[in-house]
């Protein structure tokens, strides 16, 4: 009979638990929505490029064509590259052009974080903030890049 409480508590506190919490126990990026998901410059060994509000690597997917998700058709692309989505409006940190950041509607009414119309994604298994050794790397139909402050590709 103790038991029951117990659980009710769990049960609730484990819906009230931020999708960053969560994803922060599991040791994977924050990649599901945030209120507002920042957008800054990290230097790296590549240079300079966007990372999220976490430090993590932003990537965009050069089968996209226009501000359009194409990694959501492709079976188990969404799953490794997760879309980097907000329940807000993007932010820009230092360095980041605010003008060059927006959002487009996934299915389900989801908005993926663009910027310079690059749908923004993150890796699912990163080993961690700053890592740029996913950078470049050749899967789903494309190749995975970073960005610089100014929209363009970073190999």
């Amino acid at each position: 009979m103790t038991r029951t409480p117990a659980l009710i508590a769990t049960a609730l506190l484990s819906a009230l638990l931020p999708a960053g919490i969560a994803a922060a126990r599991t040791g994977a990026p924050a990649a599901h929505a945030s209120r507002t998901t920042v957008i800054a410059l990290r230097s790296t060994s590549v240079g300079r490029i966007l990372v999220n509000g976490s430090g993590h690597i932003v990537y965009m997917f050069t089968h996209d064509h226009g501000a359009r998700n194409s990694c959501m058709a492709i079976s188990e692309c969404s799953e490794t590259w997760p879309s980097l989505t907000t329940t807000g409006r993007p932010k820009a940190g230092a360095g980041v052009r605010q003008s060059l950041l927006s959002t487009i509607t996934l299915r389900g009414g989801r908005k993926q974080v663009t910027y310079a119309g690059h749908p923004l994604y993150l890796y699912s298994v990163d080993a961690g903030t700053g890592d740029t050794s996913y950078v470049g790397e050749r899967a789903f139909g494309g190749n995975w890049l970073a960005l610089s402050a100014s929209g363009h590709a970073i190999r």
